[in-house]
């Protein structure tokens, strides 16, 4: 391997792991706040390449019959929650939120079926159809087991994978799709050239990242958030409602992932069950980083690209054992140092 080749495998490896940091932040950020691995999120960005291309095609998205199918139920069951709590007043705001807002989008693109939308009005319209959909599974499937185990949140995580997959196979058809190019310019440095899609996938990793240490920071939402991560009681006691901050965690994320899916649409091919290795690739991420860490979720998801682009290089039919086979070191470590923490704990006591 020369100094070039090696140059260029991290030039990509940094482009892909910036992907992976975007999702990465999505996992730990609805894990922080709810203690939900949400597996499907990884669908969440499939779907969102796969919405721009169908609008790119003119075609209806499939994700039109996502969004109103999730809706629906959704509405049912914030009327059925509200009028067993005793609180029928608090239905209708309830079908405003759950049912109005996120059909809007969806009969924009019902109506512009057919129709070549301008690319200014693709993008936006592909984020309005994918942002609903993480808030609207957590309220449908997640909230009513919110005080449940990890465990349990997990299996329930994991069905609602195969269930999205098969859902995206219904609607968006088993053939893979490739989105237009966000920018064609070209950079050449020496013997290395960069595309400008290269340098808007790290930079729009790196400016999200910048984004949400602000609203954690500086923000009061984001500071319930925060207190929410910490201690779930203790926010329900000074006032904060762990319900509102979930759906609020669970839409950050899913705008991280609608443009996520806009960014990888153009460099890698993708089919409606795409989301499944990508989330998983960055969950690995995640894990590097303690799945708590945000800092430390964008070096791991960082070291995962770079890890994958040069196994790729050396062996491309091994690649997904090399990233995968990452976990067994760092989980084995943190086991490790798991167990001296609660010997010394337990020192202590005695």
């Amino acid at each position: 391997m020369t100094p070039d080749i090696a140059l260029i495998l991290g030039i990509d490896g940094i482009a892909t792991g910036s992907i992976y940091v975007m999702v990465g932040l999505g996992l730990v950020l609805i894990f922080s706040v709810t203690r939900v691995i949400f597996v499907p999120f990884g669908d969440i960005v499939a779907f969102s390449a796969l919405t721009l291309a169908s609008l790119q095609l003119g075609r209806l998205p499939g994700t039109v019959y996502l969004v109103a199918s999730l809706a629906v139920v959704a509405c049912v069951v914030v009327s059925i929650h509200y009028w067993r709590q005793g609180q029928p007043q608090r239905i209708g705001r309830g079908l405003v939120g759950y049912g109005v807002l996120p059909l809007i989008p969806a009969a924009i693109a019902w109506l512009c079926a057919g129709t070549s939308l301008p690319e200014w009005a693709q993008i936006p319209l592909t984020v309005a159809l994918v942002l609903p959909i993480a808030p609207l599974i957590e309220r449908i499937a997640l909230r009513p087991i919110a005080d449940a185990s990890v465990l349990l949140l997990l299996i329930v995580s994991v069905a609602l994978t195969f269930g999205l997959s098969g859902l995206g196979l219904l609607f968006f058809g088993p053939e893979g799709f490739r989105t237009k190019p966000l920018t064609s310019e070209i950079f050449r440095f020496g013997a290395v050239t960069v595309t400008s899609q290269t340098l808007l996938m790290v930079g729009s990793a790196a400016v999200f990242g910048l984004l949400l240490f602000l609203f954690f920071e500086r923000s009061f939402s984001g500071k319930a958030l925060r207190a929410t991560a910490i201690n779930r009681l203790g926010a329900r006691i000074v006032g904060i409602r762990p319900a509102t901050t979930g759906t609020l965690a669970f839409l950050l994320a899913s705008l991280l992932g609608a443009i996520a899916g806009i960014l990888i649409g153009p460099v890698t091919t993708m089919y409606y069950d795409s989301g499944f290795i990508l989330g998983l690739k960055a969950f690995v991420g995640a894990i590097i980083g303690g799945l708590l860490s945000y800092p430390g979720t964008v070096v791991g998801a960082l070291l995962v690209g770079l890890l994958e682009s040069f196994a790729s290089f050396w062996n491309s039919a091994l690649k997904e054992v090399v990233v995968f086979g990452l976990l067994i070191p760092v989980l084995l470590a943190r086991s490790l140092a798991l167990g001296q923490a609660d010997e010394e704990d337990a020192e202590i006591d005695g």
